[in-house]
């Protein structure tokens, strides 16, 4: 497998993993890449904040809301920082986290897993969130990596506009590369509000999706896996 260095700067046109048909409702995305135009680097982090504020406020004007009340008028400027700075901060290549590497001196050859990551994302579809956990596992290939750099690799994908199957696939494929492995598992689940508060209004049910590759894909091993996430 071809090494990368995953350090933050590197272009994510690399991550090409799967190729679905765009059905909006029904959550499966078009490609293994968020959908993006070249906005995405010729704006500024600023200038994105004063456009987003301005197209925000309208929204709110068009709703028929009153701007000038104390409580909202900051409103348009704090939806644009949060976007920005916050939630879709991952859709910039330059936030992608520096990962730390380490030799595996120890010699250990069996799975690591990181259970119960917490993930905040939005749904690209209806813009309202969706969140769960995440189980993330892999076969070291002679490097293992900082164990907060797989909690911060999950959040870096989540905060995008997304579908929770790109998420999961855009994570396996991207420790897989980083790692130089092919043995890495990976399981989602996740409640969605565009479900849960509107449409059926389903607040019960809950979205798995799961990524293997390697060793993962082995019966055994899938079991095992499971064995340990579902402890």
């Amino acid at each position: 497998m071809k090494k990368n260095n995953y350090n933050g700067s590197r272009s994510e046109s690399a991550l090409s993993i799967l190729d679905f048909d765009a059905i909006g409702e029904e959550h499966l995305t078009s490609a293994s890449e968020n959908p993006t135009t070249d906005k995405l680097f010729e704006l500024s982090d600023a200038e994105k904040k004063d456009r987003i504020a301005d197209l925000f406020a309208e929204i709110m004007e068009t709703l028929g809301m009153d701007l000038s009340d104390d409580s909202l008028k900051g409103t348009p400027q704090r939806v644009a920082k949060m976007y920005v700075e916050e939630i879709f901060s991952g859709l910039n290549p330059k936030n992608m986290p520096k990962m730390t590497l380490f030799d595996n001196p120890y010699k250990y050859q069996e799975m690591l897993i990181e259970k119960n990551i917490r993930f905040f994302s939005n749904c690209e579809h209806h813009f309202v969130p969706f969140f769960g956990h995440a189980h993330v596992s892999y076969i070291s290939s002679g490097k293992v990596i900082g164990l907060s750099k797989l909690n911060r690799l999950v959040q870096h994908f989540a905060k995008r506009p997304q579908v929770q199957e790109r998420l999961t696939n855009q994570i396996g494929q991207a420790l897989m590369e980083i790692l130089d492995t092919d043995s890495v598992a990976i399981a989602i689940e996740a409640k969605h509000l565009c479900v849960a508060s509107r449409g059926v209004q389903d607040d019960s049910s809950s979205t798995l999706t799961f990524f293997y590759s390697g060793a993962f894909e082995n019966m055994e091993q899938k079991k095992l896996f499971h064995q340990q996430i579902d402890h």
